[in-house]
């Protein structure tokens, strides 16, 4: 294992340590709704971060397995955990065939496929009767997890949406330093070489297009779960800006950047929820300073300052050597 590879288990078995401590301190619903929304964001990250594609419509895993969560739980009286696999698996099925449709554009049009796939789904939740219309799928119950743990109370499901955080976090992880996760970097920074090569591009890319889409439904089923309710607002696409707008602010490409960025984003929202749609303008300012002023992100921008600090500590040490040397 490699010193960075070391570095970023020391962080992230610190922020489990501060998650398990966490909901004594915090509201445990608006630490879940952090996790989610960090869940989704990773997910986001692994696609656009990772092979450099940009998807508009990442929503539409998201909020579809809201549904498919809330319905089966509450209208077929599935068990909890069934719900949320569930959920998940309709979101990779549904990335499966809009990778299908898109991932053989690039740039803005694989874009504006997404964006147009998103909104086919958002107008068919709209009109589906078992989404329940403009109301959503309302007081989604939590049924006891595996039968005999009690999720009814905010405190004990937090900790069962931080496992679920910390597995999808994980997957995404293993993934991208993976050798698949070095032919994904690959596609990114010079795809044509990559073809070259001899891999098979367009599979990559798909097989990444459907584990994004997985997570981030898995994302949206434990959301639903969560608050009790599917709703169209899970599945509009100003939720798909929402998760771009929280990659780019924690830092694309970052392995922490996404979780980091989705919880400045949700704590704003939360503290300034008193604004109404002024919140919009104010993500939108912030959008906008993040592209001109800080384009790697808070924790992109972070990390080029510690490795300029630590090479020009490298290079003082290599001078002060040279001078004892001579």
């Amino acid at each position: 294992m490699d010193k960075a590879s070391n570095r970023d288990l020391q962080i992230f078995a610190a922020l489990m340590a501060f998650g398990l401590v966490a909901p004594l301190a915090i509201y445990p619903v608006f630490l879940m709704k952090v996790l989610c929304f960090a869940l989704f964001a990773v997910a986001f990250n692994l696609l656009i971060g990772y092979v450099g594609l940009l998807s508009f419509g990442h929503a539409m895993f998201f909020g579809f397995a809201a549904y498919v969560s809330g319905h089966t739980v509450k209208v077929w009286g599935w068990p909890t955990e069934v719900a949320i696999l569930a959920g998940a698996a309709v979101a990779a099925l549904m990335g499966l065939v809009a990778g299908l449709l898109a991932i053989r554009r690039q740039g803005i049009y694989f874009a504006m496929v997404t964006l147009a796939l998103a909104q086919m789904v958002f107008f068919f939740c709209l009109q589906a009767p078992f989404t329940g219309g403009e109301d959503g799928i309302q007081a989604i119950p939590r049924r006891p997890l595996f039968g005999i743990l009690n999720i009814r109370d905010d405190f004990v499901f937090y900790y069962v949406v931080l496992a679920i955080f910390a597995a999808g976090f994980l997957i995404v992880y293993r993934t991208i330093h993976s050798p698949f996760g070095q032919v994904l970097k690959a596609i990114r920074e010079n795809e044509a070489r990559a073809i070259s090569l001899g891999y098979a591009v367009d599979r990559f890319k798909l097989i990444a297009f459907v584990l994004s889409a997985a997570l981030s439904g898995l994302a949206g089923a434990t959301k639903a779960l969560v608050f009790g309710l599917a709703s169209l607002t899970d599945v509009q696409w100003q939720m798909s800006g929402e998760v771009v707008l929280m990659t780019l602010v924690g830092g694309m490409g970052t392995v922490f950047g996404p979780i980091v960025g989705a919880a400045i984003i949700i704590t704003m929202q939360n503290y300034l929820a008193g604004f109404g749609e002024w919140v919009l303008v104010i993500q939108g300012a912030i959008f906008v300073a993040t592209v001109l002023l800080f384009r790697r992100g808070v924790v992109g921008e972070i990390a080029a300052f510690a490795r300029r600090r630590r090479n020009h500590a490298e290079a003082a040490a290599a001078e002060k050597a040279e001078k004892v040397a001579a």
